[in-house]
């Protein structure tokens, strides 16, 4: 079965995550997304988690983004290789980039430029915070958009101060947004016919995942503080809890879950006690119902109470480690996890986060080696042998 983006090329010049990340789902799909990188290949190659992978130029950090994509050297700076992309894009449905602003338009590369050539051409510029406004110039990686957008403020406990999520959380929102965002320009120009310029924030596609907070102190001047491991419902019954010799997290939310929870834990006398009879109370008296909560769990192991918590319909989980939840059988049911070969032996990668009945994503092609596959796509170009190797040669490519 066909899948979606079978047949869209999209030409690719971002690096890093935010950008990487938003065209990975593109050619999980099915998109020739065509990776342009530098002669030496983008930064990520070298992350230095392991100095044997990144000796490869193939650093986990890279490997993670860049499956199924078609790799190619340019030297941008050469004005030969204007000349390439010009032509490139002549065919492209897509031109993807996560420079700074105005770093494209100095290459004589811009939408501007581009568009001249290839009116239905959708460019799509991924950058910290916009392609305007009094922050567009500056610089942003995910710790700092973490840090502007209240993200940090919101995260941890108030005796630890501020903390960042465990991973880069607003590259990976400002991906996923950059690829929703292109889809919606391909779709809309199924019926205009018209290309488009997309402007694409990191800052803008957090607010916009903290909603609630946001529209909490729109409505009500109420600022979200840091809650540890508390819902954000604040119902004292979706927390971390002590359990045995560990932890378990409930997200009781309902008046059932409640209810199932208590009798659960042989302590249905709470259902008949004033301080819980509902969740206001509940909250006042947060800190006797978590003791009641514990004493009860204190004997035992997580993962028993959590087999008899979800017997009983009371939603709560142990807490995995990565390597546990890799390992879960419902992560293996539903083939998260694809392998494919590579010249370094098999990769396990991430596939898409959804499926479809029909042309789901799938892992088919480990990232390519530096410059892997320039020759081909030039030659596919029309390019003649003899240019591309004096090109080669000159070290345009």
């Amino acid at each position: 079965m066909t899948r979606p983006f079978e047949g869209v090329r999209i030409l690719d010049f971002t690096r890093f995550f935010a950008g990487p990340f938003g065209t990975y789902q593109f050619a999980l799909l099915g998109a020739d997304v065509i990776k342009i990188e530098p002669i030496e290949g983008e930064e990520n190659r070298r992350a230095q988690l392991s100095q044997e992978w990144a000796d490869r130029n193939m650093a986990p950090a890279f490997v993670a983004v860049n499956a199924n994509k078609r790799c190619m050297t340019l030297d941008l700076r050469k004005p030969e290789a204007r000349e390439i992309i010009l032509r490139l894009a002549a065919e492209a449905d897509v031109v993807w980039e996560n420079f700074r602003p105005g770093v494209m338009d100095r290459f004589g590369l811009g939408y501007e430029e581009l568009s001249k050539i290839n009116p239905q051409l959708i460019y799509c510029a991924v950058s910290g915070f916009g392609q305007s406004g009094p922050e567009s110039g500056a610089p942003a990686f995910d710790g700092k958009v973490q840090a502007m957008s209240g993200i940090m403020s919101i995260t941890g406990n108030p005796s630890d101060g501020p903390m960042r999520a465990g991973f880069a959380v607003c590259d990976l929102i400002g991906g996923i947004t950059a690829a929703f965002a292109v889809s919606s320009a391909l779709y809309q120009r199924t019926h205009t016919g018209k290309g488009q310029f997309v402007d694409v924030a990191m800052l803008d596609s957090t607010l916009n995942v903290l909603a609630q907070h946001v529209t909490e102190y729109t409505m009500t001047g109420y600022v979200q503080r840091q809650y540890g491991n508390l819902s954000v419902t604040r119902k004292v019954t979706a927390d971390r809890f002590r359990c045995g010799n560990g932890h378990i997290v409930l997200a009781v939310l309902l008046e059932k879950q409640f209810a199932n929870l208590m009798r659960a834990l042989g302590r249905e006398d709470a259902l008949a006690d004033p301080r819980f009879k509902d969740w206001p109370t509940r909250t006042r008296h947060a800190a006797e119902l978590r003791d009641i909560i514990e004493d009860a769990m204190r004997d035992g192991d997580p993962q028993g109470w959590e087999q008899r918590l979800t017997a009983a319909d009371v939603p709560c989980a142990t807490i995995h480690s990565l390597d546990d939840i890799l390992n879960h059988p419902q992560v293996h049911h539903r083939e998260q996890l694809q392998t494919v070969p590579s010249a370094y032996g098999p990769l396990t990668l991430v596939g898409p986060g959804f499926r479809l009945a029909h042309g789901s994503g799938r892992v088919e092609r480990a990232p390519g080696q530096v410059g892997e596959h320039t020759d081909e796509i030039l030659a596919e170009y029309g390019f003649a042998p003899t240019d591309i190797a004096r090109w080669r040669e000159a070290r345009v490519i």
